[in-house]
């Protein structure tokens, strides 16, 4: 389904909750952000309006955004093969941005590229480098705090024409550990529709390389170490903790449980996953690309070489992101 071209709509948006919460008085969060972001009519990420990058009306810049970014990706996914041919290999990025796609205007090894975009099924076989860019932050999340009466998740009213957050009636699943005791207001950001997808893309009947590229915690930090929870609206590159603002019109992102990408990844067949930082993956796996880069850059400043210092410098990109790999096959659980 192609993005549509209106810009925010919270009349429409609203009504929109209202048509999901069926009668209910409020939905969950991740109801809320189910049709705030991706809803094919009013969703933020269903218009074509600019999102990434540095120009007038976009909200924030990603690692993509580099033109560096797609040539790093095509030297550490060809070292990470290991000597195995990439053309016998399909690259799919998934959760692409309208355009050609992070290796798209790149010369690259692979038989072919393609992009799979928002509200377009997976349909991986064969062999795969299936590859995402902060995609699993993005995906709807729960929100839980603590209180007098235990945890109670949080949701959304959707009476009347403003959105206000209300506790719901509903404690956590039972299968979701959090722990019995917290200070109170402790609030806890769940992305479980993060551990959904990738379950669903370890499903697809396919072989080859998982590597996502995003910013997460373990669950033992999320529980213990964010006492306001992860959850972040961003909008025209400013950060914001109120998420219910301009609803379609704004990001709205928590960081991904590693733990549990890892846990959807084994149980689909994958060996054990691996998790770098990003300056460490790299350096680890495109060091010789960035070892032939730099030489050739070394008498100049060029806004490449900006881009990888960017890239790799902690203080930037380099220690706010991890990269998380994998593979399935029998060369590689051999």
């Amino acid at each position: 389904m192609q993005p549509s071209p209106e810009p925010p709509d919270p009349p429409r948006l609203l009504a929109a909750l209202r048509r999901r919460a069926t009668g209910r008085p409020a939905v969950s969060f991740a109801e809320f952000m189910a049709v705030a972001l991706y809803d094919a009519e009013v969703g933020y990420y269903r218009r074509s309006a600019p999102r990434v990058g540095t120009g007038p009306g976009t909200d924030f810049y990603t690692a993509s955004g580099s033109p560096l970014f797609g040539r790093l990706v095509v030297a550490a996914c060809t070292a990470l093969l290991d000597g195995d041919d990439p053309r016998r290999y399909t690259f799919v990025e998934i959760g692409a941005e309208p355009g050609p796609g992070v290796i798209g205007e790149c010369p690259h090894p692979f038989a072919s590229a393609r992009s799979v975009r928002v509200g377009e099924p997976l349909e991986l076989e064969g062999r795969c480098v299936a590859f995402s860019n902060e995609l699993f932050d993005a995906q709807p999340f729960r929100r839980f705090r603590f209180g007098g009466a235990g945890w109670r998740e949080l949701g959304v009213a959707v009476g009347g024409d403003a959105l206000t957050e209300v506790e719901l009636d509903d404690g956590p699943p039972a299968e979701l550990p959090l722990p019995e005791g917290a200070a109170p207001g402790y609030v806890v950001d769940a992305p479980l529709a993060a551990a959904d997808l990738a379950r669903a893309i370890a499903a697809e009947p396919w072989e080859g390389l998982f590597l996502a590229f995003d910013y997460g915690k373990s669950w033992a930090e999320l529980v213990h170490e964010t006492p306001e929870g992860t959850a972040r609206a961003y909008c025209r590159h400013q950060q914001s903790n109120d998420l219910l603002a301009n609803p379609g019109g704004q990001d709205l992102t928590c960081h991904v449980c590693w733990d549990w990408i890892r846990d959807g990844l084994r149980a689909g067949g994958f060996a054990e996953p691996v998790l770098e930082s990003q300056e460490a993956f790299w350096v680890h796996h495109a060091g010789a690309f960035i070892a032939e880069f730099t030489a050739a850059e070394a008498m100049r400043i060029s806004r490449a070489k900006l881009s990888l210092l960017q890239l790799l410098h902690p203080a930037h990109m380099g220690q706010k992101f991890q990269a998380l790999w994998a593979f399935r096959g029998k060369k590689h659980l051999a």
